[in-house]
């Protein structure tokens, strides 16, 4: 029983199952994937995304608005506590911030971000944040506006261990994707080593970050298996260890998707 905490359904490359998501997600159940968070990224996919949970009982969705897909009207919270008042929308985001892109909007980004970490404190959904080059103020607005009652993850992480250990402090809990086992990524298997088995979790985020052995190819939910596989390598567990753990995870924080 193996859970992909991260990946987009509405993207991923339907070629192979003849345009047939239903085959997809039975390739991956086939492989023990037995969850899936099919995350929103934009209120343009939001109802994608939702219906794609309502279609599949093992299937859950996010729902928020990527910092590299903020419109120049910034979501209401209003609109957000509205989508997320779903009972198979099980968590806030994607949201956070992206310096590395779009430095230009910071403030934007903030700002929206700060409202997507308002409305999980009041509705009691998890975040999932975005964070690339913004270590100190993606850790400060989490610290201003977030609840660590509710917590959340820092999804695809790929900073310092410092990040995550201050994350991990605030009640957050830290995913790891197929970039685990790029050759040029041991600074990110070293905070995969120190990272606490309690506090991991395991995605795709298909279609993009396909593992090693299929890097260069689109991502899908079953590959999965070779993130969690990289894990118990680099930990020293087994793969039974780390499939259990990962589910025990994805279910504390996401209690709705037990």
């Amino acid at each position: 029983m193996l859970v992909d905490s991260h990946c987009h359904l509405d993207r991923i490359d339907l070629k192979p199952y003849g345009g047939d998501l239903d085959l997809a997600v039975q390739a991956a159940t086939e492989r023990g994937v037995s969850k899936m968070l099919c995350i929103g990224i934009d209120l343009g996919n939001a109802p994608t995304v939702v219906a794609i949970a309502e279609r599949f009982p093992q299937i859950y969705a996010s729902v928020g608005v990527h910092p590299l897909d903020i419109s120049d009207e910034i979501c209401s919270i209003q609109t957000l506590a509205e989508l997320a008042n779903h009972p198979k929308v099980v968590a806030i985001g994607e949201t956070g911030l992206d310096y590395y892109y779009s430095s230009e909007r910071k403030v934007d980004q903030q700002r929206s971000f700060a409202q997507h970490l308002q409305v999980s404190a009041s509705c009691g959904k998890p975040t999932i944040v975005h964070t690339r080059d913004a270590r100190e103020d993606t850790l400060a607005i989490i610290a201003e506006h977030g609840s660590p009652d509710v917590g959340g993850v820092l999804h695809c992480f790929t900073e310092s261990w410092e990040m995550a250990e201050a994350a991990i402090k605030m009640g957050y809990y830290i995913s790891f994707s197929g970039i685990i086992t790029f050759k040029n990524a041991e600074e990110l298997r070293e905070v995969v080593r120190r990272v606490p088995i309690e506090r991991l979790l395991v995605e795709t985020d298909s279609p993009y970050l396909a593992p090693v052995p299929y890097r260069g190819k689109k991502n899908e939910p079953k590959y999965v298996v070779e993130v969690a596989e990289c894990v118990a390598d680099l930990k020293g567990l087994s793969y039974q260890d780390v499939l259990q753990y990962t589910t025990q995870n994805f279910e504390r924080l996401f209690p709705l998707a037990k």
